[in-house]
């Protein structure tokens, strides 16, 4: 099976922000993928990574994680429903300078009458004794719509000036 992949859009960050969004998705694709480099101002370690599908605000994202911060691994799922890929980290502000998270979102069939699948990987590297996370995510967004916006952010807080995004329409043949 041939797959390509085309890039929808791309958006560098010159200021700190608190979203970014993609409109307009044309339903054209069969996949979308998103990649991400991302830091946010939180004065923390790390912060999730916030997503919303079509301006969405009934909470409807579930999820399952598995992560390791340092040397120590561990997994989460949602008892409820939330609208951040939780447990998808992007460094903080109080980390090591210029270092910035890697993410790739990957959501098959977003055109779909189906509930959608998201999934994603992820690195938040640290030089300090909190050391590096990463991590695998699996989350279901529970809405039947097509997706035509994707908004990402920084939970509770913002995004900083050089922080990347690309989104991706893949096509299978």
């Amino acid at each position: 099976m041939a797959t390509t992949f085309t890039l929808i859009e791309s958006k560098t960050l010159s200021s700190t922000t608190a979203t970014i969004s993609f409109t307009s998705i044309p339903s054209t694709y069969t996949d979308l993928k998103i990649f991400v480099s991302s830091r946010s101002t939180l004065g923390a370690d790390r912060n999730y990574l916030s997503i919303r599908f079509n301006n969405d605000t009934s909470n409807t994202l579930t999820y399952t994680s598995l992560y390791a911060v340092g040397s120590s691994a561990s997994s989460a799922e949602s008892g409820g429903a939330y609208n951040i890929i939780e447990y998808v980290w992007q460094p903080a502000a109080n980390i090591t300078a210029n270092i910035f998270s890697n993410i790739e979102i990957y959501i098959p069939y977003y055109t779909s009458g189906n509930y959608k699948s998201i999934s994603a990987d992820f690195t938040a590297e640290n030089n300090s004794s909190s050391g590096n996370t990463i991590g695998l995510n699996s989350s279901l967004w529970s809405d039947t719509s097509v997706i035509s916006t994707i908004t990402l952010g920084a939970d509770g807080a913002s995004l900083l000036s050089g922080s990347t995004f690309y989104l991706y329409g893949i096509k299978k043949s």
